[in-house]
């Protein structure tokens, strides 16, 4: 005869559950306002940049130089920066960690797994400071043996380095799709003759592949919202250019520089940090929204 809890321990049970209720609301409603408070702050400083300087010189000048005496507002030396730094970092983190992704969820042995995961994971808890003089001080040095030409300040150090910082994530999240996706599909394939890398190229990372599209959103996130490391090893001169062996400043790169001057509070050249934020803000939302249509495209399909 099965004995049913005593009331008091019932109610005790309710209470407990209510408040973990709210203490979950509670969290999810801040990150909403936190996210509100972002935007909020983003459009109130810089709309007085945007009241000064039309939206499409942002795209007609040439030139970022918001502090000289004829000031230029070119973002697209900034953004141009920007991307190709992300570039080299995906060329780097996505084929990467991809590849260790699926060696991890088919290959390896669970006491590998257990052993490299984390130590993978701890790449990640590295400070970026730390990456960036490692690109200066170590890798710089050694790619100006390949590429004589090569600044001592560039996008492509920088990138690598990057790109090195972000595997974890896309490996981390990779490999929980990829385990992720039901062993019936896998035993159907063995049981059709195919060997485990043709299941692991043609079944699992299909079946994970909405998963593996969120890492690398994430990774893509990650790569344009870096600071010190572009800032250290990149350089800190705007300039127009997509080539990277030269040097150039990214978005952010330009925010810390500006951040540590003594620059007014209301000024142009103060306003430019939040116009230049804001921009930043916008195209991570747009690689965002991108991933999360690909991402739902690809669950609908699979």
């Amino acid at each position: 005869m099965e004995v049913s809890p005593p009331p008091s321990s019932r109610r005790l049970d309710k209470t407990v559950e209510s408040f973990m209720v709210w203490v979950l609301r509670a969290g999810g409603w801040a990150s909403v306002l936190v996210t509100f408070g972002i935007v909020l702050t983003l459009v109130t400083e810089s709309w007085p940049f945007f009241r000064e300087v039309p939206l499409i010189r942002l795209f007609q000048d040439t030139m970022w130089t918001p502090l000289f005496a004829q000031p230029q507002y070119g973002i697209g030396a900034l953004l141009a920066g920007t991307l190709v730094t992300t570039g080299v970092a995906l060329l780097v983190a996505i084929p990467l960690g991809t590849i260790l992704a699926i060696y991890l969820s088919e290959f390896a042995e669970p006491k590998f797994r257990d052993w490299v995961k984390p130590m993978l994971e701890l790449l990640s808890a590295v400070p970026t400071v730390v990456y960036g003089y490692f690109a200066l001080l170590t890798l710089t040095p050694i790619l100006q043996k390949i590429f004589p030409d090569l600044p001592q300040f560039s996008m492509l150090s920088a990138g690598l380095i990057m790109g090195v910082m972000i595997v974890p994530y896309v490996t981390s999240l990779g490999e929980d799709a990829m385990r992720s996706v039901p062993m019936l599909l896998r035993e159907g394939a063995f049981a059709l003759g195919d060997g485990k890398l043709g299941v692991a190229v043609r079944v699992v990372f299909p079946g994970a592949f909405s998963g593996l599209a969120a890492a690398y959103v994430l990774a893509i996130s990650r790569a344009v919202g870096e600071t010190m490391i572009v800032a250290i090893a990149a350089g800190l001169q705007p300039k127009m250019t997509f080539n990277p062996l030269e040097s150039a400043a990214t978005v952010t790169a330009f925010i810390v520089q500006v951040s540590l001057g003594d620059l007014p509070h209301g000024s142009i050249g103060y306003q430019s940090i939040f116009a230049a934020g804001a921009v930043l803000f916008l195209m991570t939302l747009g690689f965002n929204l991108a991933g999360h249509v690909l991402r739902k495209r690809f669950h609908r399909a699979t």
